[in-house]
């Protein structure tokens, strides 16, 4: 049997790191994990074929090689995946789709006939059972979620590790907490299930083995939803650090409560975690209430970020404007908030309804639903009547984000950070790309764009006075550039579509790498 995976193109969004990648060399961010981690679940001697559209192309030979054409999506890739689906029925290729645009908006792709939604585990001996038997089924859908233990190795193999800047690893899935936004609990329960750390540390391994030496990010929900089974992970890989001497360095996605927890915070840095990204979402503590982001509330949200920082670990911010109890000049609130507290990389978005969400369900009962999102957090649409005003929201929220990522604004937040932060853990490698594009920063953000006096006097000032944390520092000013240009692009699209149907109607779910 042979399969071709399909990992469609993700389009210029915040977390593509687009501009940034030119002055790396590379040609993505991360790897399609999901695609790898099911090819391992495919029967050892089947024939198998990955294409990444986002660092090469799809030949029509590549087409014609394939029994069966795998695609793995997220909501933001369904333009691209339309465009594949269409190429492949040309062909009269059988296309099978799976990944969380899908499981959460199977119904708006009829052109597609076969669909395995949710985690592919369980489904999959069934899946190989009827595609060895030439009798597909529409569906594929567990009843159960899996056990974290019976996902297995990724297959690094079918990839080309160069052309990324940062491998992916999964350790658990599902978030202990009830955002009314978030669909994570809707695909993957509230329940955090784990692998055993040394089943974790055995993914790691495999990559030391393949060559990675650098970055990877662990994309779970949420990192601390099982703090004991995170602490005996923690403790694994710094064992396995110490054995094996590598200098993989690690970031991932983590509940604010993290700051609750110096001794987990400590092990994190020891184990060589650098960044984790934080949903801290508004300073409006009735916007919190409103969206059951109840863990952020009662504490010093300021307070919290910076003891993060103190304790190592670079805090990337993920803020939301647009809730129904948004104050007026929850724009100013939301400036002064991340300029204050020194969240250099802050993800702005606009608040958008995912399909299956509580605030999809509620909004769909109070008439204010339009339609499905685009998967993009900073296109700076809406898919639902806000209480603020369209035209305020959007033209608000716009100003917002350049004002954040112009230069000089974005250069005080970084020497904010590394006043606050404090660099210790292990020292991770500099390579050859990260040479590479410390000099092109001279030339395209030191002369070329605008922006330029301000980078040299951020260059000088942090060389002299913080010369450890200065490739950290030049790492940011190159991200920033990306940002502008990310915040420079954004446009207003006309309204979607009214929604019509069931409540996963619309297709949606938030570009995030998993």
């Amino acid at each position: 049997m042979k399969i071709l995976l399909v990992n469609p193109q993700t389009p210029d969004t915040f977390w593509s790191f687009r501009h940034a990648l030119r002055f790396v060399w590379k040609k993505a961010s991360m790897p399609p994990l999901g695609l790898l981690t099911v090819a391992s679940l495919l029967p050892a001697d089947w024939e198998l074929r990955l294409v990444d559209l986002n660092v090469g192309h799809l030949t029509t030979d590549d087409l014609l090689w394939a029994d069966y054409v795998f695609i793995g999506a997220m909501l933001v890739q369904a333009d691209s995946v339309r465009q594949v689906v269409r190429r492949c029925r040309a062909l009269q290729k059988t296309v099978i789709a799976g990944g969380p645009l899908f499981t959460t908006g199977h119904e708006q792709f009829p052109e597609i006939n076969h669909f395995v939604l949710g985690e592919a585990e369980d489904l999959m001996p069934r899946l190989v059972e009827d595609l060895r038997a030439g009798r597909l089924a529409p569906l594929y859908e567990g009843a159960v979620r899996p056990a974290m233990e019976r996902s297995p190795v990724p297959r690094w193999d079918l990839v080309n590790l160069r052309h990324y800047v940062t491998m992916s690893v999964q350790f658990s899935r599902g978030c202990p907490y009830d955002c009314e936004f978030c669909d994570i609990i809707v695909m993957n329960g509230r329940v955090p299930r784990a692998k055993a750390p040394a089943q974790l540390v055995a993914e790691l391994e495999a990559l030391r083995r393949h060559g990675w030496r650098d970055m990877v990010f662990i994309v779970d929900d949420n990192f601390i939803g099982n703090k004991r089974r995170t602490r005996d992970l923690l403790r694994a890989i710094i064992d396995w650090r110490r054995a094996t001497g590598t200098t993989m360095g690690f970031l991932t996605e983590a509940s604010l409560n993290l700051a609750d927890d110096p001794e987990l915070c400590r092990l994190m840095v020891a184990a060589g975690f650098k960044k984790v990204f934080v949903g801290i979402e508004t300073p409006s503590l009735e916007s919190l209430e409103e969206c059951r982001k109840r863990q952020n509330r009662r504490r010093d949200l300021a307070a919290s970020v910076q003891s993060l920082q103190a304790a190592g670990l670079e805090v990337m911010g993920g803020f939301i404007v647009g809730f129904d109890s948004d104050p007026a000049d929850i724009f100013k609130q939301q400036f002064e908030f991340i300029q204050r507290t020194g969240v250099a990389t802050a993800m702005v978005g606009l608040l958008t309804a995912l399909p299956r969400t509580r605030l999809w369900q509620r909004l769909q009962r109070e008439g204010r639903l339009l339609g499905g999102s685009s998967g993009n957090n900073t296109d700076g649409a809406l898919n639902f009547i806000p209480r603020l005003g369209r035209e305020y929201l959007q033209t608000g929220y716009r100003d917002l984000m350049r004002r954040l990522y112009e230069p000089r604004a974005y250069y005080r937040r970084i020497r904010t950070l590394l006043r606050s932060h404090r660099p210790v853990g292990p020292r991770l490698r500099r390579s050859g790309s990260d040479l590479l594009a410390f000099v092109k920063s001279f030339w395209v953000l030191g002369v070329w764009h605008r922006g330029r006096f301000a980078y040299w006097r951020f260059f000088w000032s942090t060389l002299l006075r913080r010369p450890r944390q200065f490739p950290m520092a030049m790492e940011l000013a190159i991200l920033g550039h990306h940002f502008r240009r990310v915040a420079a692009a954004i446009r207003f699209d006309p309204l979607p579509a009214p929604s019509v149907g069931s409540p996963s109607d619309g297709g949606a779910r938030n570009a995030r790498p998993e």
